[in-house]
């Protein structure tokens, strides 16, 4: 059965009406009340939503800068390896502080663990050894006093001698013990026995001869030279005061 053919003029005549609302609705969005601030991209007449300002165009390459740059550490300024090796291995340490020159001049004539002064001489005690060589004795004193410049005091008297006993005391004392210590190298000589050697060795150093007065004590200089003897000149008094002041003015 055939249908009857429409005529076109009417689809004609909706084409302009429908073309026309296309425009309107166009017309109505563009300048109706837009929902974004003015001067922004999307509302500016004559741009395309995707223009951007100079401004928004740095902020958005600022914003697309590459993430592996922006998240490496900043890396300060150094030497190579090569270059800090080279300068640790050149580098000097810090210097010791110099001794002053009287720390240098106090140090250099001293040996490593040698005391600035000698020994104090051995005293002997009280008494005479009537048993003991006394020329060893002596000999010993003398070359202890070559080596250290000290004086030998030699002592003649006996061990029955008062005034002898009184000498001993005195010489027991802290003061002129440390005046014997110092300076001296004591020697004590029984002549009050039968020993021949040791008169000879007292005829020896005082040989003035006549009769001695106890003790007879010679101050002998390292050479073995006499330097004073008691017998000749007589005894100092006998106490602190007297010994001390002999043993002052024959030191050496």
């Amino acid at each position: 059965m055939l249908r009857p053919v429409r005529s076109a003029a009417p689809l004609g005549r909706r084409l302009p009406l429908v073309a026309a609302a296309v425009v309107a609705a166009g017309l109505a969005t563009a300048c109706g009340p837009s929902s974004q601030p003015a001067g922004s991209a999307a509302s500016a007449p004559g741009r395309s939503a995707q223009t951007l300002t100079p401004e928004a165009a740095s902020a958005t390459g600022a914003t697309d800068a590459s993430p592996t740059a922006s998240a490496s550490p900043s890396v300060s300024p150094s030497t190579s390896p090569s270059t800090s090796a080279s300068a640790s291995a050149g580098t000097r340490p810090a210097a010791s502080p110099t001794p002053s020159r009287a720390q240098t001049g106090s140090a250099a004539g001293r040996k490593p663990g040698a005391s600035t002064a000698p020994a104090p001489g051995r005293i002997p005690g009280p008494g005479y050894d009537s048993s003991a060589d006394a020329q060893k004795q002596i000999d010993a004193a003398l070359r202890a006093a070559k080596a250290d410049g000290r004086t030998v005091l030699l002592d003649f008297g006996a061990n029955w001698c008062g005034n002898c006993k009184a000498a001993d005391k005195v010489f027991a004392q802290p003061q002129t013990a440390a005046i014997l210590g110092a300076s001296y190298h004591l020697v004590k000589i029984d002549i009050g026995g039968d020993s021949t050697a040791n008169s000879a060795l007292l005829r020896k150093y005082s040989p003035s001869g006549g009769t001695y007065t106890m003790p007879v004590l010679v101050v002998v200089s390292p050479s073995g030279t006499v330097r004073t003897d008691t017998h000749v000149t007589g005894n100092p008094s006998l106490t602190a005061d007297g010994i001390n002041a002999f043993l002052r003015k024959w030191a050496s």
